[in-house]
């Protein structure tokens, strides 16, 4: 009897092990998986998206849109942030190659920002001094950077600025409106030639009141004058209007062709 007391002891003062060699092989597991989400590319986001569309429903599948998906500062949000990132990298590199094969450093720029990539036209690549019309020579630019623009899923925000020479016209009372037709007259070029998605686009019009540089020289009211493009990062997709229903964006599918080429 007391043998077999001594062997059920002993039996009984391992089995510890068993939880341990369990909680050791979870904890391989968890750091496995750690491992593998912080290798992000394209292939594995888009089968982690399928995979969060079959647990949680179609709701998942909102990460193909803009504007925030997913749980800010969960694992899946630092996901998309990454592969956003990775994205607009791309982006950004298409757009400085096309800039440097063409030799327009001096009128174009491409920059990273919190918000977004910016793309930025000096007004007389696109118009000509005091006027809202595109340029032939506009046309032809838009014919080579819209291509690599319409198939980001992001909102695109085009603005217009001015230098702070005041300007008086019949057609353009001050800088605001002179700096809304262009960027509007810009939206327009890319829904009518290019068939952007009107939903994608927004207009913002700064007039002179957001110069790069001070207005001290003609050089630099010639940097402020510009039109930019605005990739808007997802994060900043809450700030922008949402679409109430399908019949709001046929609506306004119809009636942006029809802006007045004076954009006002």
């Amino acid at each position: 009897m007391q043998r077999r007391r001594g062997r059920q002891s002993k039996g009984n003062h391992e089995r510890w092990l068993i939880t341990y060699a369990d909680m050791i092989t979870l904890l391989m597991i968890f750091f496995i998986v750690m491992y593998s989400l912080s290798k992000v590319d394209e292939a594995r986001f888009k089968t982690l998206a399928e995979s969060l569309s079959v647990v949680f429903g179609a709701g998942a599948m909102v990460l193909d849109s803009p504007g925030p998906a997913v749980i800010p500062g969960s694992p899946a949000s630092q996901m998309q942030d990454e592969l956003e990132s990775t994205q607009l990298d791309q982006l950004k590199k298409k757009l400085e190659n096309y800039i440097q094969e063409n030799g327009l450093n001096a009128k174009i720029s491409v920059t990273t920002e919190e918000r977004g990539i910016v793309l930025s036209f000096q007004d007389d690549v696109l118009f000509q001094l005091g006027s809202d019309q595109l340029t032939p020579q506009a046309r032809t630019i838009l014919n080579k950077v819209a291509p690599m623009l319409i198939d980001t899923p992001n909102y695109i925000r085009v603005e217009g600025h001015t230098d702070n020479l005041p300007i008086r016209t019949s057609k353009f009372p001050s800088n605001w409106e002179l700096s809304a037709a262009r960027a509007t007259n810009v939206v327009r070029e890319l829904i009518t030639t290019h068939n952007f998605s009107p939903q994608k686009l927004s207009v913002a019009a700064y007039g002179e009141y957001r110069p790069r540089v001070p207005n001290t020289t003609e050089e630099n009211r010639q940097l402020n004058r510009r039109v930019s493009l605005v990739i808007l990062r997802s994060k900043f997709a809450g700030a922008e209007p949402q679409a109430a229903s399908k019949g709001g964006q046929d609506a306004a599918e119809s009636i942006l062709p029809n802006i007045p080429q004076s954009g006002l």
